[in-house]
This record gives structure tokens, C-alpha cells and sequence, in this order.
């Protein structure tokens, strides 16, 4: 029997063919892979109108030449797979595509999963074999000159459009080659945040004035909380006459401002040599006159460069730290701090900390997925040995609604922060509205 026979006999002929799971399927395209993939090699193809209309012409013959005797439905889609297979990511390359997904994960070649809108989902979509895996493994990484191997078996790699990618393979992955993939997100605008909820006008209003004020600023979070997002949100209030050096792991960032200059990180090659951390960057960008620095994510020893920088005449910086909490940030910045190598006294650490830093903003991914400002503190200063802070906005968690969304509300806490003064200089007369203040007092905490 021919695999098209094979194929027919498997289904009924209105039924559209299986996709990635079914065994008969995978032959046939495995067999129009083989003949159109020399093509893309004489011709130096790359994905594009122009490389489709080259592959469909030798395409047509080939699939005929099977006699499958499928719909042109099917035949359409059976090229869209062979497609992505040569010229793009394979299984996970229609995932990569989708706007409405964040993250995507292979868990070895049977388990491919997506985060959509802030929960993760089995796709159902599969790669054949570990080879398959490895093979789309090599070309994320060839054109960026990066290489993974048993020897070197983890690697972080940016896809061209910004997306961050992670891989690691066994012997260290026990589950097959592992790829992560977090996606590049959309430019969103402060108009976008208001209206998915994650700030309100009051605090947008506020913010805005801290980064023009040049208050500096730490963005705290988990992963995937959108500290990223926010801080680049954050990022679009520097005036555009202001000289913005970026430092990054990997490049996120998107600023509209013209004079902006980009550094990122660069992992060691495989012999140990010519890595540069962010540290290294941070101390560099000093020596580059900046009005702001801002730093993607401080992880380590660069923590102390950041605090000194923030402390010795480059007010406005700002950048994010994994924290659960604005306390959480202050700890976990302690402990980078000494991540430096240098045996300073806590309470010195701290009062570094409460020197350099102005405004924590800590945002939170809840459980329905969704990506909020929990609160906006102000750090006060220093009683006795302990950082002190003073929540300026807060958000108040009521519970579930029927859909499934987390309810509730942003309040004010009635506290003017003790850097009023400097907002005042810089030409932002808040109104007491923005904290909590009506005509006849303090505005309710029930209300909105």
C-alpha cells in the first residue's frame, strides 16, 4: 500500500488530515522537506513572499508526485508545514508568529506549551525526535553565532525580533532538548497600561513626575510580572534633550528618545574568554557622560556600581530587581551588593540603599494572569538599622468574579511623599486628588 492509500484509508475525504501527531502525515512531509531543501541552499533563500513562490513551483510536482490525492486545503497546509520546517522554526514557528502568545516552552520533542494571556496551555503540536528538536536548536543559534553541545550545554540567544531564548540539552536536560522562548512584547504605551488596568491616570500622573524630577527609580517584581514592560514605560518620560545610556543582558528596551545608546552584555565564547557582564557596563557607562542610566535588570555585583552611580550626580536612573516585595527589593540589593566582593557593613549597604534610591514600584502577575502596580513606595531613610519606606498607592485585592478575574481597586494612602518639594521645582503642582485627598478630607478606602 502507498502512503497515500494509507493516508485516504485514515480518513473520511471531507476530514481535514491531522497535522503535527499524525505518523503518516510526518512521512510525507519529512519527503517534500528532503526535495525543497536543496532549493533553499542553491538559492540562499530566506523566509519571504519571493522564497514562497520559488518553493511552491517546485512544491506543486513534488506533491503530486506522491499521489496523495488530498484537497488543496490540505495541500496548502502541508506546504505552510514544509515551509516552516526549512525556513523557519518548525513546530513552534506559527507560536512564535501569534500576538496573543508570550512564552513558549518545549519540553523535549512530545511536549510544546504557550503562555497565553498570562496561563499556560499544552499545545498539542510535537516535534518528530530529539534530532528534530536539535536541528531547529542550530538554526537559532548558527546565524548568531552561538553553539550548544554536550560539552557546553546551555546557552541564552536572542532571536532577531528581540525575543529571549534559552536552550539546554542533555546531559543536563533530563527531559530532551529544552528551548524557552519569551517573546519580544509590543511597544505598549501608558495609554495601553491604563486601560489593561495595570496603573491608574492618578498614578501615571504621579510616576511621570518622579522620572522627570530625576527620582530614582526600581521597578520590583517576579518573573514575568512585566517589569520589562513597565520599565520601559517609565523609560518614554525622560525628555528627549536627556543622553539615555541602556545596559542589558539582553536588548528590550525600546526608547523613542533619539539620543539613546544601547549596551548589552555578551556571554563568554566557549574557551572562557571575552564575556562582558553587566557590571562591566555599568562601570563603562559612567565614563559616557549620561543624564540617565538604566539598567534592564541588576542580578549581581553591579547593584553596588548602580547605587554609587545613583548616589554620586546620576539622579533619575532606574531599573528592576526580582523582589515579591519593596522590602523584599531593599534585602535582595543587599545581598547583590555583597555579591560585589567588597565586606561592607550592613548598615553601611543600607544606608546606600536609602541614599540613592527615591521610589519602588512593585508590580505583580496575579493569579488570573494579570499584570499590576501592587504599590508605589517612597524609601524614607534610615531608622536606627532598618530602610524605611512609606506606601504611596497600593492595590487592594476583594477576590474572584464569576469569570475568573481578580477584583479590585487602587487607593491613594492619603501620604505626600517628602520629595513633594522636588516635583514642585520641576513644574508638577499634583493636586491632592492624586493622594487620596477630596474637598471634605481623606478619600474612603472603599472607594475607587
Amino acid at each position: 500500500m502507498t502512503l497515500s492509500d494509507r493516508l485516504r484509508s485514515q480518513q473520511a475525504p471531507e476530514q481535514r488530515p491531522l497535522r503535527g501527531d499524525d505518523r503518516l502525515w510526518r512521512e510525507a512531509r519529512r519527503k517534500l522537506v528532503g526535495e525543497l531543501f536543496p532549493l533553499v541552499e542553491e538559492n540562499s533563500l530566506s523566509a519571504g513572499p519571493e522564497a514562497n513562490r520559488i518553493l511552491w513551483e517546485k512544491f506543486q510536482p513534488a506533491f503530486q508526485g506522491l499521489g496523495m490525492g488530498l484537497p488543496d486545503s490540505a495541500a496548502q497546509i502541508l506546504f505552510q508545514e514544509v515551509v516552516e520546517e526549512i525556513l523557519g522554526y518548525g513546530p513552534i514557528e506559527p507560536f512564535l508568529k501569534d500576538p496573543s502568545i508570550s512564552e513558549v516552552m518545549v519540553n523535549g520533542p512530545g511536549l510544546i506549551y504557550v503562555e497565553r494571556s498570562g496561563h499556560i496551555e499544552e499545545t498539542g503540536a510535537k516535534f518528530e525526535d530529539e534530532e528534530h528538536v536539535l536541528r531547529i536548536i542550530n538554526r537559532i543559534l548558527d546565524p548568531l553565532g552561538r553553539r550548544v553541545d554536550r560539552k557546553h550545554p546551555m546557552v541564552d540567544a536572542r532571536l532577531p525580533d528581540g525575543s529571549r531564548v534559552n536552550v539546554i540539552i542533555p546531559p543536563s536536560s533530563m527531559a530532551g532538548p529544552v528551548i524557552t522562548v519569551r517573546k519580544f512584547p509590543q511597544r505598549f504605551t501608558v495609554e495601553d497600561l491604563v486601560k489593561l488596568g495595570t496603573l491608574t491616570p492618578d498614578m501615571v500622573e504621579f510616576l511621570k513626575a518622579c522620572v522627570v524630577a530625576k527620582l530614582n527609580t526600581v521597578v520590583s517584581g517576579g518573573t514575568g510580572s512585566g517589569k520589562t514592560t513597565l520599565l520601559n514605560v517609565l523609560s518614554s518620560f525622560i525628555p528627549e534633550v536627556e543622553r539615555i545610556v541602556t545596559i542589558e543582558d539582553s536588548a528590550e528596551l525600546q526608547l523613542r528618545q533619539k539620543h539613546v545608546l544601547g549596551l548589552e552584555a555578551r556571554p563568554p565564547d566557549p574557551d572562557g574568554t571575552g564575556g562582558v557582564v553587566i557590571r562591566d557596563l555599568v562601570r563603562n557607562s559612567l565614563r559616557m557622560r549620561p543624564d540617565r542610566i538604566v539598567v534592564g535588570e541588576v542580578r549581581g555585583g553591579e547593584a553596588l556600581d548602580m547605587l554609587q552611580a545613583m548616589n554620586t550626580g546620576h539622579e533619575g536612573s532606574l531599573t528592576t530587581v526580582h523582589a515579591n516585595s519593596p522590602r523584599d527589593a531593599v534585602s535582595r540589593l543587599e545581598t547583590m551588593v555583597l555579591m560585589a566582593g567588597f565586606d561592607l557593613p550592613v548598615r553601611v549597604i543600607r544606608e546606600q540603599i536609602a541614599a540613592a534610591i527615591d521610589v519602588i514600584v512593585q508590580q505583580a502577575r496575579l493569579r488570573d494572569g494579570s499584570r499590576k502596580v501592587v504599590s508605589v513606595s517612597e524609601v524614607v531613610g534610615m531608622e536606627g538599622e532598618v530602610v524605611v519606606m512609606q506606601d504611596i498607592f497600593l492595590f487592594q485585592e476583594e477576590g474572584m468574579d464569576e469569570k475568573e478575574q481578580v477584583v479590585g481597586r487602587y487607593r491613594a494612602t492619603g501620604i505626600r511623599p517628602r520629595f513633594s518639594e522636588r516635583l514642585e521645582a520641576k513644574g508638577f503642582q499634583l493636586p491632592a486628588q492624586v493622594f487620596g485627598y477630596t474637598s471634605t478630607g481623606l478619600r474612603s478606602r472603599n472607594r475607587p
